[in-house]
């Protein structure tokens, strides 16, 4: 028999719903840590499946486990009905269909011991099994992966989630503190490191991947219209709209990217106040055109005083860090003088 910690420094909390076929692999890897001293809050949300069953089974053998169910359906009040239960200090963020690494928690917890300065540390993951992942998203973990350091974090937080959520662990009180997860019609995970990023609490990743994150067309994110193109594109307008740097170069906004699908993303942030002065593209078809009353330029005209802020709206990651270098030899600063937006 397992004996259950003293006092949890750290709890994994474990939403599910109807993953029986991936359960026991996922329970498995957490039982498998090389720091044993944690505990499982394993939150039921109104599954329908063997998926209570199989964790009852394991609170009988592993009284670290603690099985919970949710008080009304859905994801957000899964995670923050196991967020307000947790004794642990730490949280460990753990999906249902996903492994992690022996050394997770124990590397984790060491991490956030030795940097009190960090809110959040996650790691890099790898996509599994190799045969479901397409090259979008191959490009989008390339992206995801290279990002570690509290500034990489922040200087791209606007592109993309920089987190594979069960690759996180954070601090308990700080992410009460913010408020816990929202509900609303966006991504619950985007929106906490938005806030996170807006509070000024630094979050950064290990270079070591903790994570096998399974791709399935049966994730939530695959399913839940929280997490289409439309949600992710408002969010970051929300936010965008409040940051210091866009407030303080509203009149003087440059939006790179004069393309149908961009000024369509660019839409959600010009409809909250945030007009263009000039809109930014390489394409000869468009250059002299007025798109929303302001002209649209090649890239030379930003060499320019006084400089504009520019907006790069180009999804394409690989077309991303061209613009990112082409802008950084006029001199211009990233984070600065210009903010990647996905």
């Amino acid at each position: 028999m397992i004996e259950p910690p003293s006092a949890a420094p750290l709890s994994i909390l474990l939403p599910f719903r109807d993953a029986a076929e991936t359960l026991d692999e996922c329970l498995d890897s957490i039982q498998a840590q090389t720091s044993p001293d944690f505990e499982l809050i394993a939150v039921n949300d109104h599954s329908r499946d063997a998926s209570p069953a199989l964790i009852a089974q394991r609170v009988h053998d592993d009284p670290r486990i603690r099985l919970l169910d949710a008080p009304e359906p859905g994801l957000v009040a899964a995670l923050n009905h196991g967020l307000h239960a947790a004794r642990g200090q730490l949280i460990a963020r753990m999906d249902a269909d996903d492994r992690m690494h022996p050394e997770r928690l124990a590397r984790q917890t060491r991490y956030l011991a030795q940097h009190p300065d960090i809110t959040l540390v996650a790691s890099r993951a790898h996509l599994f099994p190799e045969a479901r992942i397409h090259k979008g998203y191959r490009e989008y973990m390339r992206w995801q992966n290279r990002l570690l350091t509290p500034t990489q974090i922040a200087d791209e937080i606007y592109v993309e989630s920089p987190f594979a959520h069960p690759s996180v662990t954070f601090r308990r009180a700080a992410i009460l503190a913010a408020g816990g997860y929202r509900h609303g019609p966006f991504p619950e995970d985007y929106e906490l490191w938005l806030r996170l990023h807006h509070l000024r609490l630094a979050m950064a990743k290990l270079p070591q991947t903790l994570l096998e994150w399974r791709e399935s067309p049966h994730r939530t994110s695959r399913t839940d219209p929280r997490y289409i193109r439309q949600s992710f594109d408002r969010l970051r307008a929300d936010y965008l709209a409040r940051d210091p740097r866009l407030l303080a170069s509203a009149h003087d906004l440059a939006y790179w990217g004069a393309g149908r699908n961009t000024r369509k993303r660019c839409a959600h942030l010009i409809d909250k106040g945030f007009p263009p002065s000039a809109w930014i593209d390489i394409d000869p078809n468009k250059i002299g055109n007025r798109v929303q009353g302001a002209r649209v330029h090649p890239p030379e005209w930003l060499r320019r005083t006084p400089r504009p802020l520019v907006l790069v709206y180009v999804a394409n990651h690989g077309a991303r860090d061209l613009i990112t270098a082409q802008l950084e030899g006029y001199g211009y600063r990233r984070a600065k003088d210009f903010i990647c937006v996905g």
